[in-house]
């Protein structure tokens, strides 16, 4: 055992670990760090990114729709019925996903400003946020 423990001792004492030093942030890191903290900035993208999100998967659940007369449309027809039906749910989710990531981004980063603390409660108040605006009804 203490041979072992000598041998490790010897092999560190040759190749000692180096630590890295501190490295301040350029002045372009720090800018784009700002420019991505913006509450709208984040809120744009992902309102964005959840659009996206939401055609990807219209699309996907549109081609899924089954015409109800399928036995007595030919191939073409059920075609421009997929066609138009994955188009239909595509611009419905991606709009309903678009208005949740916006809502929901939005919503968090004003509370954590608010706040001035990063902790669940922020993110639980814009699930909350969200959830009360994706369920109020439009006229």
């Amino acid at each position: 055992m203490a041979l072992l423990l000598r041998l490790r001792l010897q092999k560190m004492q040759k190749h000692p670990t180096q630590i890295q030093p501190f490295r301040m942030p350029t002045v372009e890191e720090v800018r784009a760090q700002d420019v991505w903290n913006n509450c709208v900035v984040r809120s744009v993208a992902s309102g964005v990114m959840g659009g996206g999100l939401g055609l990807f998967m219209g699309m996907f659940l549109g081609a899924l729709d089954n015409p109800i007369m399928q036995d007595e449309m030919t191939g073409r027809q059920q075609f421009i019925y997929t066609a138009k039906q994955m188009g239909r749910r595509s611009w419905s989710s991606c709009k309903t996903f678009a208005i949740m990531g916006l809502v929901f981004s939005a919503a968090e980063c004003v509370t954590e400003k608010a706040r001035a603390k990063h902790d669940i409660t922020n993110t639980v108040v814009a699930g909350c946020v969200t959830g009360g605006t994706m369920s109020a009804k439009g006229d």
